[in-house]
């Protein structure tokens, strides 16, 4: 939150300079209106995008190819546990410490799926708790 905020204020105080710098005339000599008003327009689109993109920039939850490779490891266990590949996904992003509505927008399922999901590993990995059966599927070599 600290680094959102240090940017956000380093992009107003960058456009505080050139406010400034545009009227005592340092930049502006010799440049019709027009052409400055279209300036400052862009100015303002990309100061507006970059705004954007840092105070609403979610970190991507896609997997990555040590999560692919650990799928592919993990399929004999799989088998003899009945998990699915699905459950396993959900697994996978409950390790990372997603919560139930950050995994549900990963996979495009409900919060409720994700839920009964998380259900039914913890019994199938009989584990009471979220941690326990991330540490057992990690004993078991289900996830890295």
């Amino acid at each position: 939150m600290k680094k959102i905020i240090l940017r956000f204020g380093l992009l107003a105080a960058s456009l505080l300079v050139l406010f400034q710098l545009g009227k005592y005339s340092l930049i502006v000599t010799g440049f019709s209106t027009e052409l400055l008003l279209t300036l400052f327009g862009f100015l303002f689109v990309a100061v507006g995008i970059a705004a954007g993109k840092i105070l609403f920039f979610q970190p991507s939850l896609q997997q990555t190819e040590n999560d692919k490779t650990a799928l592919a490891d993990a399929e004999a266990i799989l088998n003899r546990l009945n998990i699915s590949r699905r459950e396993l996904e959900v697994l996978m992003l409950v390790a990372k410490g997603f919560s139930n509505l950050e995994i549900a927008r990963q996979l495009f399922i409900s919060e409720s799926t994700v839920k009964t999901h998380v259900s039914n590993l913890l019994l199938k990995l009989d584990a009471k708790r979220r941690t326990e059966a991330v540490q057992k599927a990690k004993n078991l070599g289900l996830i890295p």
